[in-house]
């Protein structure tokens, strides 16, 4: 771990980080010791929500957004407590994945905001974060569910408030969480029918579980690259597991198959090592789920002898080789970090004005991005260009414009695939709804809930007006800076601040948690930075954020949320 812990040796390091202030660099360790071992035991998060949820990928997506949370400050000096909270709060809610990876983004954001201005983290604060974070999960969830990941957060958040009666040492505090989680985990089924009928406990819980005890292993020097216990093995295999891709294993090939008999696995696992590697079974429900690396000659071996076996119910394949490729692509930084889809899978297809939102976008899950925006409308075969090679049938387009809604209609009409077009006429809009994608859920449902998310957010834009003009009771005179919230013209002003403000408080953003301030080419990091610090002051209660849009035209696009 690249931390100021890094040397010291584990059998030590309890002693130190117990004599040394929790500041921004021991919390950015022990985020990275929480990522670990979740990373350790990804596939059995994954495995607990194959059956009956019929995506298994929760393990997966937390992975990737505390990934992304960890990459936020990887290269960070930052010693303020608060400062760092945010920004790993930052990088989780840009890189959420899923709902357990939005709930844990969550997490953070309200652990984040529990500790403004703190330099360091002790008993008293770390309970009052852990409150904050349960409080902001749960109202991030419209119809919040006993039995998830939020009522091990809970759990978690009492026991910390119930040791704070007996000691103000944030790691002892941090220590006792963990068997309280455990509990918790383990009574999900208690709270959430279906679990119980799956024989399974709730996966995200299990997930916040591991994060926090990978803290605490970390801690007493424990090691966090070897699981303990049994894992099941049935979730495809990601990034981590593809390195170790044996030479000649081109394909992984994942078949859901019921049995007509009794399996023999001794049997089973001899005729498998006939095919290939990186053999794996999980059971559930008499369903079983079978995992293997083969070479390219041989990818439908698995899938026939399956069928010998019984009846198969799914069948997913993936080109290794391609996957380490476009992995090798994405670590040099030269290209857009989009997210693969797989058959069957729904695709996204996001327009963006600016290279900055491309990249906000591949941050949520979009699969392809088409540059565009005002004055730089894509066409419909531009559109269907973005999609039509893809390797699914389902896909879902965010216009994020409204003048490139019907082009998307257009696109969707000129194709054989299922296309539904979710009409975000701005790019919050779109970004809400990305936050409701669940790529292996059901594709009606799916667009369903990106649709009622546009409702979610409010647009605020900030642009200099082109010509003089009296519109909405409004007057504006060519050149003066002009604000509009949700498409509507509300106010001119001299200044960006100004423009900024205006704008805020006619959306009556003190009703609101989150603005998110996306600045244009034409303006200045450090000038986007200045007006958030002054909507900062204004706004003490709101949670202020700054991302480079790009976008050309807009000296601001605003998300209020």
């Amino acid at each position: 771990m690249d931390s100021i812990l890094q040397a010291v040796p584990p059998q030590k390091r309890r002693e130190q980080i117990r004599s040394t202030p929790i500041d921004g660099q021991v919390l950015k360790a022990l985020t990275e010791a929480g990522l670990t071992w979740l990373r350790t035991n990804q596939q059995t998060v994954n495995a607990l929500n194959v059956f009956p949820v019929p995506d298994g990928d929760t393990g997966t997506n937390m992975v990737l957004t505390m990934q992304a949370a960890l990459d936020e400050v990887a290269n960070s000096p930052e010693r303020n407590a608060g400062a760092m909270a945010h920004q790993i709060a930052h990088g989780a809610l840009m890189g959420a994945r899923g709902n357990s990876g939005v709930i844990l983004s969550q997490l953070w954001r309200g652990f984040a905001r529990a500790l403004d201005h703190q330099d360091t983290i002790d008993g008293p604060s770390l309970v009052r974060a852990l409150n904050l974070g349960r409080d902001t999960a749960y109202k991030g969830v419209v119809r919040p569910v006993e039995g998830t990941i939020l009522t091990v957060a809970k759990d978690s958040a009492a026991a910390a408030e119930k040791a704070l009666a007996d000691t103000c040492d944030a790691v002892e505090i941090l220590e006792r969480i963990i068997p309280a989680a455990d509990i918790s985990v383990q009574h999900t089924p208690e709270l959430l029918p279906v679990l119980k009928e799956a024989g399974v406990v709730d996966s995200g819980g299990k997930g916040l579980f591991y994060i926090l005890e990978g803290m605490v292993r970390f801690i007493n020097g424990q090691n966090l690259d070897v699981a303990v216990g049994t894992i099941l093995p049935l979730a495809a295999m990601k990034e981590e597991m593809l390195e170790s891709v044996e030479p000649g294993q081109d394909y992984e090939v994942v078949v859901d198959f019921r049995p007509r008999d009794q399996l023999d696995l001794e049997a089973f696992y001899t005729d498998l090592e006939m095919m290939g590697t990186s053999i794996q079974l999980g059971e559930g429900e008499g369903m079983y789920r079978m995992h293997i690396h083969v070479p390219a000659e041989k990818r439908y071996e698995p899938i026939e002898y399956a069928m010998t076996l019984g009846t198969i119910t799914k069948v997913a394949m993936e080109n290794l080789v391609a996957q380490m490729e476009e992995m090798d692509q994405k670590r040099g930084g030269s290209k857009l970090q989009l997210t693969p889809v797989e058959p069957g899978q729904i695709a996204t297809v996001a327009v963006a004005p600016g290279p900055g939102l491309a990249r906000v976008f591949a941050s949520l899950g979009v699969t392809a991005v088409v540059e565009g925006g005002q004055t730089m409308n894509p066409s419909t075969q531009e559109i269907i260009n973005a999609f039509e090679n893809l390797p699914t049938d389902k896909i879902i387009i965010l216009p994020n414009n409204k003048n490139i809604v019907l082009a998307a209609q257009n696109a969707a009409q000129l194709t054989v695939k299922k296309v539904t077009v979710v009409p975000s006429k701005t790019v919050p809009q779109g970004l809400s709804a990305m936050l409701k994608l669940v790529p292996h859920g059901e594709f009606g449902e799916v667009a369903e809930e990106m649709v009622a998310a546009l409702d979610d957010v409010e647009t605020g834009e900030i642009t200099t007006a082109t010509r003089s003009v009296e519109i909405d009771g409004v007057s504006v005179q060519a050149g003066e800076i002009i604000a509009l919230l949700n498409g509507k013209l509300v106010l001119s002003a001299d200044n960006l601040e100004e423009a900024c403000l205006g704008l805020l408080e006619k959306a009556h953003a003190d009703h609101f948690e989150l603005v998110t301030l996306f600045y244009g080419a034409d303006i200045s990091r450090q000038e986007a930075f200045r007006i958030a610090d002054v909507i900062r002051t204004i706004y003490p209660e709101q949670e202020v954020e700054v991302q480079e849009g790009g976008q050309p035209h807009y000296q601001f696009i605003i998300s209020i949320e």
